[in-house]
């Protein structure tokens, strides 16, 4: 039994509230969710504003259509058609408006299960990684440009 190694226990301390501190990320929204947010909530609201429009409309219609039923009955062609037209209506109302709802939740579960990709924070790192560089040899151009314009003012 002596020759047999001894189990050891590891203790785990969390930490809470420096998670977020230590590791840098950003405290509200980034820039990319705030431009996609800025771009996609105009579709939800305009297919919402059509749904509107389109329910109104239907309802004008149906007004409008309602005393030429009563005063034209024996005519059931156009009452089919004025009905078809109706129906459609309040279909295309509906569409819009479900259409609407669904893209503003599909943005809005996209942006709480999302965070900024990886490749964005590539692409920023080596645009300013590339800045520094051009920066320093603009400057080594700079000093060399000089020193040659001091060389020929000496000979």
């Amino acid at each position: 039994m002596a020759d047999r190694p001894q189990a050891h226990q590891i203790q785990v301390h969390p930490q809470y509230g420096k998670g977020f501190q230590q590791r840098g990320e950003q405290q509200g929204p980034s820039a990319g969710k705030i431009l996609a947010v800025l771009t996609l909530l105009p579709v939800g609201g305009t297919l919402l504003f059509l749904a509107g429009l389109t329910f109104i409309g239907t309802l004008i219609g149906l007004a409008l259509s309602t005393p030429v039923f009563i005063l034209f009955s024996p005519i059931l062609v156009p009452a089919a058609i004025t009905i078809g037209l109706a129906i459609t209506g309040f279909l295309t109302s509906g569409a819009f408006g479900v259409t609407g709802l669904s893209s503003l939740s599909w943005v809005f579960n996209y942006f709480k299960r999302t965070s900024v990709p990886d490749q964005l924070d590539y692409a920023k790192r080596r645009v300013q990684d590339m800045a520094g560089y051009t920066g320093q040899k603009a400057k080594e151009v700079g000093l060399e440009v000089q020193s040659k314009g001091q060389e020929g003012k000496r000979t």
